[in-house]
């Protein structure tokens, strides 16, 4: 601001970059929210975590806009412009900061405040926090912040098409119709007032409409399943003589008996490491894979002794993976497992029935977010001394279970049928 105003003829070198940084992620910003479509198919799911992105980023960019606005003069309006022109102007270019700053930040809200807690990772590698406390809220205070950045974030977005569109149309007036009044080359120098088909004001109209292009063609890739790491390993006991070792995902330890010890006792059966208990299913028709990484068994068996074989598993539901961050912590949310309410998941099984050679089915009962149903799971067994190889896949109904709550409760996207599966080596206690 060392300079006076009236030595301004256009403005300075970042500003314009800025300018037309912005005007450009707005255009395509504008385009991909005509495609979100709700985000309940993985190709829209990918569509609404690239909108977050280029929300984020129309964010930062009119903050660093407007501090260089306020430290640095802009050029003087035409003086033969009209007061309520000028006026008019000026309140066209604040409502503008208010919206290219609001909006992302209403948008922001409406994730943070969101029942279903997604992470927001910029373009797919740079997290992104939730606004600071919303995210554990207890409701209604939740549900409120959602309203209120959901209400602004509409009505912005309204503000945004008139302001534009106002915008637009003033810079067109001057430029096309005001041979006097240089306002287009404020921020494309060398633009010639007047000038219907200036080389400058073609090539802006031809950005602009590929940019409307590039905002259709765009396919963000939909989350994928990576290859999942190894599992945790299984605890090593320490000697007696030890200190305590701390606690590991995955053991099994003894249940508490008063059987007397006969040659049909069932034994006790540790769980190694390696061992796995996973789950699938499909999203919009994409295989989806995954696993627990923290479990605990009680495990009595024997293939003699089936009248007194039993088995309780634990399952942490936090500890869902399935090789996406994002979707990872949204199976946490109240829509799916609710692990705020519902942290655990148990599978009880005291009758075993032999089907075969080396081939069983447990019969027992699996307690799911509150829910509890039968639940039957074949498998096979091989025995090899103290060393034990298990094998078992069984199939159950999610929505039995109130696992995809809201819009996840249709089945038309994500079936109702979930693969479980278990694959496991055990050493005899």
């Amino acid at each position: 601001m060392s300079e006076p105003a009236q030595a301004h003829t256009r403005y300075s070198a970042v500003a314009i970059v800025l300018h037309w940084l912005i005007a450009a992620a707005i255009v395509f910003q504008v385009i991909i929210a005509w495609r979100m479509g709700g985000g309940r198919t993985p190709e829209g799911f990918a569509v609404v975590q690239l909108h977050k992105s280029i929300g984020i980023t129309i964010l930062l960019l009119s903050l660093v806009r407007l501090a260089w606005r306020l430290t640095h003069r802009p050029p003087p309006l035409p003086a033969g412009m009209a007061t309520w022109e000028k006026v008019l102007a000026k309140v066209a270019h604040i409502g503008l900061y208010v919206i290219m700053i609001g909006l992302p930040i209403t948008g922001w809200i409406m994730v943070s405040a969101s029942r279903i807690q997604v992470p927001t990772l910029l373009y797919g590698v740079i997290p992104w926090p939730h606004v600071p406390g919303l995210a554990h809220l207890a409701e209604p205070a939740k549900s409120a912040w959602h309203g209120f950045g959901e209400t602004g974030h509409e009505v912005l977005t309204w503000g945004a098409y008139a302001l534009v569109a106002l915008h637009v149309a003033g810079a067109l007036k001057h430029q096309l119709f005001s041979k006097d009044e240089p306002v287009l080359a404020h921020m494309v120098p060398g633009a010639r007032p007047g000038a219907w088909f200036d080389p400058r004001l073609v090539a802006i109209a031809a950005a602009a409409l590929a940019t409307v292009a590039a905002g259709y063609a765009v396919r963000p890739a939909p989350p994928a399943s990576k290859p999942l790491p190894p599992p945790p390993p299984a605890v090593v006991e320490a000697a007696p003589s030890e200190a305590p070792q701390v606690a590991a995902p995955v053991v099994v330890e003894a249940a508490p008996t008063t059987d007397t010890p006969t040659e049909t006792a069932a034994p006790a059966w540790k769980v190694d490491a390696g061992s796995t208990l996973g789950f699938a299913t499909a999203w919009g028709g994409v295989a989806i894979e995954g696993r627990f990484d923290r479990w605990n068994a009680d495990i009595l068996f024997s293939p003699e002794a089936l009248d007194r074989s039993k088995v309780s598993v634990g399952i942490d539901l936090a500890s869902a993976v399935s090789g996406d961050a994002q979707r990872d912590e949204s199976l946490q949310g109240a829509d799916w497992f609710d692990t705020a309410e519902h942290p655990k998941a148990t599978f009880t099984a005291t009758r075993f029935e032999k089907t075969g050679e080396n081939r069983y089915v447990a019969h027992g009962t699996l307690a799911l977010r509150g829910a509890s149903h039968p639940l039957r799971l074949p498998f096979t067994l091989k025995i090899e001394g103290d060393k034990a190889r298990v094998s078992g896949v069984t199939t159950l109904d999610r929505t039995a279970f109130g696992v995809g709550q809201g819009e996840w409760k249709n089945t038309d996207q994500i079936p109702a049928e979930v693969k479980v599966s278990v694959n496991l080596t055990a050493t005899r206690r």
